[in-house]
């Protein structure tokens, strides 16, 4: 996760240094340029600003999924990065550009959130709870209430984290927990 954070702050500086040139892999909806932007923008920022509000949530969650292999963790970013960019693709306003990692992180989020509740593993709902007392109030993002804030992009990540997590497999109820 430290490599994936170190490549997204060498790419905003890049941008930087380019005049923001990278910006233009952003999703930019309802055009057939923006489908590829919807595996580029994650990875692109509006600024250092943007980017610096991402990196520690974007690095703690990522580093929670990844605890359960890479395998895992890739599946989960993957629905969640198709979810949040198709979201975005399919009802941001027209001639938009939608660039950042805050739809994986709501993705990530959500997953971890209501994972426990498909998998009924003790430490899972326990880990859920938690997260939703640090971070729930993050989840207001899905609404759109700030002008320049991709709502679409956070509310297509939490449906991919919760499409994620709907897969995970059911463990048998241990009776000392039900």
């Amino acid at each position: 996760m430290a490599l994936l954070v170190g490549l997204l702050w060498l790419l905003e500086g890049v941008d930087q240094a380019s005049g923001n040139s990278l910006d233009r892999y952003g999703i930019q909806p309802r055009t057939g340029e923006g489908l590829f932007e919807v595996f580029t923008a994650p990875f692109l920022h509006i600024g250092w600003a943007h980017l610096a509000a991402n990196t520690i949530p974007f690095f703690v969650l990522g580093v929670i999924v990844l605890l359960d292999g890479w395998r895992q963790w890739l599946t989960v970013t993957l629905w969640v990065v198709v979810a949040s960019g198709a979201t975005v693709w399919l009802i941001a306003p027209a001639g938009s550009v939608t660039l950042g990692a805050s739809g994986v992180v709501f993705g990530w989020l959500t997953y971890l959130m209501v994972r426990g509740l498909y998998t009924r593993a003790p430490g899972q709902v326990a880990l859920g709870v938690v997260l939703m007392l640090f971070y729930g109030g993050l989840l207001l993002g899905v609404l759109p209430t700030d002008t320049g804030v991709s709502w679409q992009a956070h509310l297509g990540g939490a449906i991919g984290g919760v499409l994620a997590a709907s897969r995970q497999r059911r463990r048998p109820v241990d009776p000392r927990w039900d």
